[in-house]
């Protein structure tokens, strides 16, 4: 199992949101680091062509005239989420610690803390290089990513689901019955957003709720995936937990 990070993630000055905030990214490579069989592993930022295979030119030059620092942590965000998709695709499981997120993140727009859409240049460019033709995405965030939806939703053999259920039994077994139904797919991938805990803004799902998830998952990377997964962080605001719930969906996900 690789864990893909790099030390820049921690930087909290690149934004004053909720995502970027000083210690969230130590709350969860703190719980991680306690496990040594995880390998962690430094992405490279992704380039302009590989961001270009989702995001409009136009897009790209707004960010920077924003910001150069936005787009280079974001940027490397996307690197480390291409790294993943890779990794699993290769036949090692993975799961991306990165920030800035990207499930809001649309081909010419972004909202949300995110500037670029992780996942769908994860997808793109393995689809380009490594010749899959098909992926299922599993979007467990609090909000539904749109960036993704508007991203990946139109492109040939992606499907998207975002759980929506009131409940943590019915949710549960909301995305079992989904993975229960889908058809074979080349890759999984997972935008893994952590505030739908009872302790973070969406008060549903339980810890022991995302290492059902993760096993969910493996299981359905196994059955119809031929065992490829990677996951990307997204949401999860409270520090005191989040690293826990990350740990929990690992454990769930990997074996």
């Amino acid at each position: 199992m690789k864990i893909i990070y790099h030390p820049k993630f921690k930087d909290p000055s690149y934004a004053s949101d909720p995502a970027a905030e000083e210690g969230r990214i130590e709350c969860i490579t703190k719980e991680l680091q306690k496990d040594r069989s995880l390998a962690f592993s430094k992405p490279p930022a992704a380039e302009q062509e590989e961001i270009e295979r989702v995001h409009t030119p136009d897009h790209l030059e707004e960010l920077k005239k924003r910001s150069e620092k936005k787009y280079d942590l974001a940027a490397l965000s996307a690197g480390g989420a291409l790294a993943a998709a890779v990794s699993a695709y290769k036949g090692n499981p993975s799961f991306a610690v990165i920030r800035p997120p990207g499930h809001h993140a649309s081909p010419d727009s972004c909202w949300g803390f995110c500037y670029l859409n992780n996942m769908a240049i994860a997808i793109e460019n393995l689809k380009e290089k490594e010749k899959i033709r098909s992926a299922f995405v599993l979007d467990f965030d609090l909000h539904t990513g749109d960036g993704n939806i508007n991203c990946l939703g139109g492109r040939p053999n992606v499907t998207i689901m975002n759980p929506r259920s009131s409940d943590s039994t019915r949710y549960l077994k909301e995305v079992r019955d989904r993975f229960q139904e889908e058809k074979k797919y080349d890759i999984v991938g997972v935008s893994a957003g952590f505030d739908e805990h009872v302790e973070d803004w969406g008060g549903k799902l339980k810890t022991k709720d995302y290492r059902k998830i993760g096993g969910m998952v493996k299981d359905f990377s196994k059955e119809k995936c031929e065992g490829r997964r990677f996951a990307l962080l997204e949401g999860g605001y409270n520090h005191d937990v989040l690293g826990k719930n990350v740990k929990a969906f690992i454990e769930g996900f990997r074996a």
